[in-house]
């Protein structure tokens, strides 16, 4: 756990530093203090609404214990074993096997799950789905996300700011030399290129820390590692049909389908190798 908590406070950095980077590139602080501060108004908005508004795209509803009384207990459970509060708990209309936790805090957190999800797994595998969720609400996964949404952010926009600026001649009219054309290229392309690899490794450290706190929290991995098999195999004979591939990092297993170069920039770690540190694991 320590190990992949460092892992992301390294990304942050390397992620912090790109952004300082650019500054230099650009050569004056005042336009990206400004795309700066647009970023952050954005990306605290998404941090206060967000979960209304992806619960929302995935037509999730509000269920209570009357409803789903195996559910609820096995959600009481896991909250009383992860010491957390009891979230709100939606339901997808989905036959797509998933899950996912959103809102800001312990305090304010949902839990939703598909129709799909709750026919395939048995009690014990549905205990650890839940618990990885716990987790991601836990280990505060939706801010460390949103801090690096934020910083990615700024550094796409100025990229963006950076092209129009290759057509007109740099920046702050300075001259067409080699070394102009060559920064503005690297600040185009490249930056948030690396920006983006370095987003995607922070997605992928905090799947495998989420896995491993709900391994602990139930002392039970096998569990969550007999989950994920069979989410991986189910979601591709039943793709999810609402929502978009941009929301794909909220889920446990990636609900879209994917191949090829999709696969290499996937937010999600592969299912083979979370299982593999699962079954390794000692508790």
């Amino acid at each position: 756990m320590i190990k992949n908590q460092l892992k992301t406070v390294l990304l942050l950095g390397l992620l912090t530093g790109l952004l300082l980077g650019v500054g230099q590139l650009v050569g004056g602080m005042q336009g990206l203090t400004i795309a700066f501060i647009f970023v952050i108004l954005m990306n605290f908005c998404s941090y206060w609404f967000s979960d209304k508004i992806v619960l929302f795209m995935y037509r999730a509803k509000q269920i209570k214990k009357s409803q789903a009384p195996k559910l609820f207990e096995i959600v009481e459970e896991v909250a009383e074993k992860a010491k957390m509060p009891m979230p709100k708990i939606y339901e997808i209309p989905s036959e797509n096997p998933n899950a996912f936790a959103t809102g800001r805090n312990k305090n304010n957190a949902a839990v939703a799950v598909t129709h799909g999800i709750l026919r395939i797994l048995s009690k014990d595998e549905l205990k650890g789905v839940i618990a990885h969720e716990f987790a991601h609400i836990k280990n505060k996964d939706i801010l460390i996300q949103t801090i690096a949404a934020t910083i990615a952010g700024v550094i796409s926009y100025v990229a963006s700011m950076a092209r129009w600026a290759a057509i007109f001649g740099g920046f702050g009219g300075r001259d067409r030399d080699s070394g102009n054309i060559i920064s503005l290229l690297v600040l185009s392309i490249i930056t948030p290129l690396l920006a983006m690899i370095i987003q995607l490794a922070i997605s992928r450290s905090r799947e495998y820390l989420a896995d491993e706190t709900a391994a602990k929290t139930l002392k039970n991995p096998n569990a969550l590692a007999d989950a994920l098999e069979k989410l991986d195999s189910a979601a591709h004979h039943h793709p999810m049909d609402i929502g978009n591939n941009a929301t794909s990092s909220l889920f446990i297993v990636n609900p879209f389908k994917g191949g090829g170069i999709i696969n290499l920039l996937s937010t999600h770690p592969p299912i083979k190798d979370r299982i593999k540190r699962l079954k390794e694991m000692r508790i």
